[in-house]
């Protein structure tokens, strides 16, 4: 298995996230606090945009590289558990960390490398967080997230797998290689940026016009 899960956290850890993170007296300060550069939509999008999470995949709270990877939202935000299940229209983009392998958190194992496929894991099991059939009470919902979080990370570990095609995009101007699916749900994808590893996912707004470029300026993501 790839460091899809290991390498930045694990589904349950990301479905609470977008569920209702808890946000800190500064909304900049993780961000403020990675060592790589974050990325989003570029000047082409004209609409909303908004911080999501940033957070840890293992390295000890503190250290340099403590943050690993986070999300910036482009567009109207996902329903929450407790609001209508209506089609909303966003983007998500998740910037990863390169990051190599090293020691867990708890000294207990070693974390593997991050990777495109890290990237995928992110993006999927974000829009499978944001994308739950509304008719579905609590019981039957947490089984089917699991079941579908299961072939998320199944995908990802096989992004050159017929589950995926080839999707080229603007990179800070420069046309970039990633790996792109459809579901019912939306869309995601998957590939490299300078410094980085780059994944996206939406609904309701077409992938196929979208470029990405790194943010100068994160108070950008701050203004509602």
């Amino acid at each position: 298995m790839d460091a899809t899960s290991q390498a930045v956290g694990t589904a349950e850890a990301v479905v609470g996230a977008q569920a209702g993170p808890v946000v800190p007296a500064d909304p900049l300060a993780p961000y403020l606090a990675a060592d790589f550069p974050w990325y989003g939509l570029d000047d082409g999008w004209t609409g909303r945009r908004w911080l999501m999470q940033a957070g840890s995949g293992g390295v000890r709270a503190g250290q340099r590289g403590a943050i690993d990877y986070g999300t910036l939202g482009h567009g109207e935000e996902p329903a929450r558990a407790y609001e209508s299940r209506e089609i909303r229209r966003f983007a998500v983009v998740v910037t990863v960390a390169r990051r190599d392998v090293r020691r867990s958190a708890d000294n207990t194992g070693m974390l593997e490398a991050t990777s495109a496929s890290s990237a995928a894991w992110l993006a999927g099991s974000g829009l499978l967080a944001n994308s739950w059939p509304g008719q579905l009470d609590r019981a039957l919902r947490q089984d089917w997230l699991d079941q579908q979080s299961a072939l998320a990370w199944d995908l990802a570990d096989d992004l050159e797998g017929s589950g995926w095609s080839s999707l080229t995009l603007p990179v800070n101007g420069l046309p970039q290689p990633f790996r792109y699916r459809e579901s019912e749900y939306g869309w995601v994808l998957a590939g490299e940026a300078p410094g980085v590893l780059l994944g996206a996912y939406g609904r309701g707004v077409s992938a196929y016009g979208l470029g990405f470029s790194a943010v100068p300026d994160l108070t950008a993501y701050t203004r509602s």
